[in-house]
């Protein structure tokens, strides 16, 4: 599926991480693809400049949004860098042959060890610690455990399974929120979306994990928060759409919930005077729960394989391919 000249296919990648990471990619695949042309942008500005170079789009689908993919007539192929394709898929201007494929598959781990430092963050009042070690105060208190404590996954694919028994494994009861209720290792009783309110009064952690889909858009609601424990905590680690943030902050403000750790906003980078800045019981993290040391490496990886695909001409066996609607 080259170019009709046989000239190189142009594959433009559009990241907004710093350096190095940013041009990891390019540096991983130019000398590995020399049929590729690869341009590397840093701002949103810039991809734009050239997007309608491209035969092939390599970026995080809410950096791009809907409108980028506007009058883009060269463009075959769209490869998502995180496991959503919301930014993507939902464009009405990507044409219908585009493929669309995700990356999928390595964020389990990264995700779960993120999972457990908010957790433990929060257990072990890991703010206190700072404020006494810049205070030069030695004070003991007691933290609270893991063990025995109930945690809630919404959304219960491939992350979520590699979850859950790691989450066993600190002597937690795990429970899982899903559109189809079926038997999944790891977990101790699964509920249906609809039972979300029931499932949620049971959580003493809840991690958001599903993706950003018109039916899970503020799935997370006020009767859901509302159902939490005073003691439990909101770790959303999805998509900042799956939550209601005004709900959330009305949860906050009137201790209905401990606290919450959101490593995913409807507003990313999260406004400075959005007041989720300032609530003591928050954790904010810039959407980095599956980036990790080995990332750009094992996505390139996957690109590479759909890629040998797409050259043969064989996009139906390109890994983790969307339909389009």
């Amino acid at each position: 599926m080259t170019n009709s000249n046989d000239s190189p296919m142009n594959l433009l990648i559009f990241l907004t991480h710093p350096e190095p990471t940013r041009s990891g990619y390019e540096k991983y695949l130019a000398p590995r693809h020399p049929e590729l042309a690869i341009k590397t942008c840093g701002t949103r500005d810039d991809a734009l400049k050239h997007a309608a170079w491209a035969d092939i789009i390599m970026c995080f689908g809410p950096q791009a949004k809907a409108d980028f993919f506007r009058d883009l007539p060269k463009l075959k192929w769209v490869h998502s860098l995180g496991t959503g394709t919301d930014g993507i898929t939902d464009s009405p201007h990507l044409g219908h042959d585009v493929v669309v494929t995700a990356t999928r598959g390595i964020h389990g781990v990264p995700m779960s060890e993120m999972a457990f430092l908010m957790m433990l963050a929060f257990n072990r009042d890991f703010r206190r610690i700072e404020r006494q070690r810049a205070e030069q105060k030695w004070e003991r208190f007691p933290g609270t455990l893991l063990d025995q404590k109930t945690v809630g996954i919404l959304g219960l694919g491939a992350i979520a399974e590699d979850m859950a028994p790691r989450f066993k494994a600190f002597g937690m009861r795990v429970v899982g929120i899903s559109r189809t209720v079926r038997p999944i290792p790891g977990f101790d009783k699964i509920y249906s979306r609809a039972d979300i309110v029931q499932a949620a009064a049971e959580l003493d952690y809840f991690v958001l994990l599903l993706p950003l889909e018109d039916d899970s858009r503020n799935i997370v609601s006020d009767a859901v928060l509302d159902a939490m424990k005073p003691t439990s905590y909101l770790i959303n680690l999805a998509r900042g759409g799956v939550l209601d943030e005004a709900a959330l902050l009305r949860a906050l403000e009137g201790n209905k919930i401990a606290g919450a750790a959101l490593d995913a906003l409807a507003k990313e980078p999260l406004p400075a005077d959005n007041p989720l800045w300032k609530l003591p019981n928050v954790i904010i993290t810039p959407h980095i729960g599956g980036f990790c040391d080995t990332y750009v490496r094992d996505a390139a990886q996957q690109f590479e394989q759909s890629l040998a695909e797409f050259v043969a001409g064989r996009p139906e066996k390109m890994l983790h391919r969307e339909k389009l609607a």
